[in-house]
C-alpha cells in the first residue's frame, strides 16, 4: 500500500511554490502530480517559467526565495516537459543544490533599488553624453569621464551587458564597465566588499537595476552609491549543472 496515500494512514507532504513566467496553465497542470501546490502569496520555492528576464523578475518580486528556472527551448518556446518532470522530482526530494548569488544595492538619497545582474548608470538623453566621477572606497578611481554611462555587476551579471562591453566575464568581485567613454577606461573588477561611488558632474542620467522598469532620476551633483546587498538570491539547479 502507498504510504503516502489516505488508506497507508500517512499524510502527503506537499510543497508550496509560485508561477513567474509564461506558459503558467501548462506548468501548473503538471504540479499536482509530485505533491506541488500553487500559492502565489506565501511560496517556499519559485519557479521562473521562462528566460533570464523571467529570472530576473521572479527574483524581484520573491526576493531571497529559492528560484526554480525552468527555461523554454529557444526554437519552439514550448516547456520541457521531461526536464520540468527531472526537476520537479529532485525538488520535491531535496536532491537540487542550492547555489548563492551576489545581489547589489544602489542607494541614493532615500531611494534603494537591488540588482541580481547588473546596475546601469546611464545618460539620460540619448542626444547627450553625461559627465560622472567615480569613487571606489572614497578614493577617486580618474579625473571626470564622459560617456553614456557605467555598468555594474555581479558575477552572476557579468554574462549580459557587461559583457557586450568588455568581451569578458568573471567569477567573483564586482565588476566595473565604462559604457561608451569618450576616452578609453579600463573595465575593473574589484573585491566584492568595495564600495563604489558614482557623481553626476553634467546630466541628466539615470539608475536602473536588471529589467526594473522603475529608474532613479539623477540631475547635476547627485551621487549614487553601490555595493554588495546584505541579501542574496538562491537558484536550484541540478547538480551536474
Amino acid at each position: 500500500m502507498d504510504p503516502a496515500s489516505p488508506e497507508g494512514g500517512t499524510k502527503e507532504e506537499t510543497m508550496k511554490v509560485a508561477l513567474v513566467g509564461k506558459s503558467l496553465n501548462t506548468v501548473e497542470a503538471l504540479l499536482p502530480a509530485y505533491g506541488l501546490i500553487r500559492d502565489d502569496q506565501s511560496p517556499e520555492v519559485v519557479i521562473s517559467v521562462g528566460g533570464d528576464g523571467t529570472l530576473l523578475s521572479a527574483e524581484r518580486k520573491y526576493p531571497t526565495i529559492p528560484k526554480l528556472p525552468l527555461r523554454f527551448s529557444e526554437t519552439s518556446r514550448k516547456i520541457h516537459d521531461h526536464k520540468a518532470e527531472i526537476l520537479f522530482e529532485k525538488l520535491v526530494s531535496g536532491d537540487l543544490v542550492e547555489v548563492p548569488q551576489m545581489k547589489l544595492v544602489a542607494v541614493t538619497g532615500t531611494s534603494r533599488l537591488h540588482a541580481l545582474n547588473d546596475v546601469n548608470f546611464h545618460n539620460e538623453m540619448i542626444t547627450s553624453a553625461v559627465r560622472y566621477r567615480v569613487e571606489i572606497n572614497g578614493q577617486p578611481h580618474s579625473s571626470e569621464i564622459i560617456g553614456d554611462g557605467l555598468i555594474v555587476a555581479t558575477p552572476f551579471g557579468s554574462t549580459a551587458y557587461y559583457r557586450s562591453i568588455t568581451h569578458s566575464i568573471f567569477q567573483v568581485g564586482i565588476g566595473l564597465a565604462f559604457n561608451n567613454s569618450t576616452e578609453p577606461v579600463d573595465h575593473l573588477v574589484l573585491n566584492e566588499n568595495a564600495r563604489i561611488q558614482v557623481q553626476v558632474v553634467r546630466g541628466p542620467a539615470l539608475v536602473a537595476v536588471d529589467n526594473d522598469p522603475g529608474w532613479i532620476h539623477l540631475g547635476e551633483g547627485d551621487t549614487v552609491e553601490v555595493h554588495k546587498a546584505q541579501e542574496s538570491a538562491t537558484i536550484l539547479t541540478l547538480p551536474d549543472l
